[in-house]
């Protein structure tokens, strides 16, 4: 975005004689999160800039003038995707498709252009860009941490084709050797474990407590209750410790690409 709109959220910021800190923890928001708006890192979201407006006594200056912004994604998800700016340390579980940051465009279409509920090709394309916008936060070799804890049914479900998915899962052995992601898989012969019925993220940051998100059908929930994000943190790392070690991750992860890649 153009950095207008960032200098002079500093410049206002500074005439409240406020620092960053003091200006996040008026606002509820990170001081990383402040740094980054005003660098023009980053977009505040509609509520971000009314809580700046408001903390900064300017009428509804940043919120009416907020730079246009194409990201599209689910309104639950929102506030979700702020915070995974943010992270300094991610750590995912899937069990139904691949997250998120770790989709290739071809995977990302084909999830995207799920027939139900249906959406225009514009609406679906939009979509998509901020999809692989997300999955930028890879390119800094160190920031953030990403694990990646994913049931074998993620690899077992054909999304897009024995192509698509041979393409999908080859990235994901590529940015586990290059030591960019954590990746741990959980076998079908465990059975039952702990995050049998969630989609989760676990979230950590430079300056706030952690948070957890849970996703379902068409529904999301940011969690920073303590004790729940606690609670969710202990389910993860309890079915981390029953899963496949990182090289037999591997292992499985190039048989299945293999088979793909067979059937393709």
């Amino acid at each position: 975005m153009s950095n207008i709109y960032g200098e002079w959220l500093k410049a206002q910021r500074e005439a409240a004689g406020l620092t960053q800190q003091e200006l996040a923890t008026a606002t509820v928001m990170t001081r990383s999160h402040i740094a980054h708006i005003e660098a023009g890192r980053r977009t505040p979201s509609k509520e971000d800039a009314r809580r700046l407006d408001r903390a900064l006594n300017t009428g509804d200056v940043l919120s009416s003038f907020l730079p246009d912004d194409d990201t599209a994604v689910a309104g639950y998800f929102e506030a979700a995707l702020q915070l995974e700016q943010q992270a300094t340390m991610i750590r995912e579980f899937a069990l139904s498709f691949i997250p998120g940051i770790l989709q290739t465009e071809r995977y990302a279409r084909a999830v995207l252009s799920m027939p139900f509920p249906p959406a225009s090709e514009q609406e679906r394309d939009r979509r998509l860009v901020t999809r692989l916008e997300r999955a930028k936060i890879l390119a800094d070799p160190v920031t953030p941490v990403v694990w990646a804890l994913l049931d074998e049914a993620v690899l077992r479900r054909r999304i897009g084709g024995p192509e698509v998915m041979a393409e999908q899962i080859n990235h994901l052995i590529r940015l586990a050797e290059a030591e960019r992601i954590q990746l741990h898989l959980l076998p079908f012969t465990l059975g039952m474990h702990p995050l049998m019925s969630n989609m989760l993220t676990l979230m950590w940051f430079e300056d706030q407590p952690p948070v957890a998100y849970g996703e379902g059908l068409h529904m999301g929930k940011i969690h920073d209750s303590p004790s729940v994000v606690q609670e969710l943190q202990h389910r993860y790392d309890f079915a981390l410790g029953n899963a496949l070690p990182l090289k037999e991750s591997l292992d499985l992860l190039r048989a299945t690409a293999r088979d793909y890649e067979h059937h393709g």
